[in-house]
């Protein structure tokens, strides 16, 4: 017997509550892809554990239920792509993190991104339909509602006039609405405004009306079809089929 021959080392067993955590990850990130080709209503927790590898059990393991599931994955939306460094006047691919690196089985699939786009932009508008009629969700619904106008603050802040006369709130507030309208426009079919469009109405708002006029045909939604291809390939997790 050869004495030199070394012992493989040990893997380390996680434990339970990294355990739960990547399975929570995991639903989040099939809710994600079930709401987004489904809708709010569509999509059955059934089908979503069955996607993430696990029984419905463990959704309720982790969630309370089709809404706080739903809560979660804007939750995860908004601190992936509405981060500290998120500028939404920056023009697609200026940042070093728009050139980053796309997941080899989404890199190449343009229509699949743009679809989850849209798809996961109507089933909030489902969410919020439904949330702003149920007293047991308005304060959850208000809670991520301040974190996207807390993100657009931080905008109006950094890029703000010196003689501005409105407050960074109040702007914040405008460039959320006007997002959200545009975002209608687009999810109805009536109308396409492009993502230099955007970005030139939002510095009018800061009172910028030097952004660039060119308007390069950048089409798509925000958040992007690249930030949501960043956001698959981060929320993939190595999940234990056995929980």
């Amino acid at each position: 017997m050869d004495q030199h021959r070394q012992t493989p080392a040990r893997r380390r067993r996680r434990t339970r509550a990294e355990q739960k955590l990547q399975t929570r990850n995991a639903l989040i990130e099939a809710g994600l892809m079930n709401f987004s080709r489904d809708g709010y209503h569509g999509a059955s927790l059934e089908e979503i554990a069955d996607t993430a590898g696990f029984s419905k059990g463990a959704v309720y393991s982790n969630f309370g239920g089709k809404a706080e599931l739903f809560l979660a994955v804007l939750d995860h939306n908004l601190s992936t792509l509405r981060g500290e460094d998120w500028d939404p006047l920056a023009p697609a691919g200026s940042t070093g993190a728009d050139r980053a690196p796309l997941p080899a089985e989404v890199a190449g699939d343009r229509d699949r991104a743009e679809q989850l786009v849209r798809g996961f932009e109507l089933a909030t508008l489902e969410f919020i339909t439904t949330a702003a009629r149920d007293d047991t969700l308005v304060p959850a619904l208000r809670i991520r509602i301040r974190t996207l106008l807390d993100a657009y603050e931080r905008v109006a802040s950094d890029h703000r006039a010196p003689d501005e006369a409105l407050a960074g709130d109040e702007v914040a507030q405008l460039m959320a609405a006007l997002e959200q309208g545009v975002s209608v426009l687009a999810l109805s079919g009536v109308a396409s405004v492009d993502g230099s469009l955007l970005r030139l109405g939002m510095r009018r708002l800061l009172g910028d009306s030097t952004g660039d006029t060119g308007r390069p045909g950048d089409t798509s939604l925000l958040p992007t079809v690249e930030q949501v291809q960043r956001l698959l390939d981060d929320s993939s997790v190595e999940t234990d089929a056995s929980e």
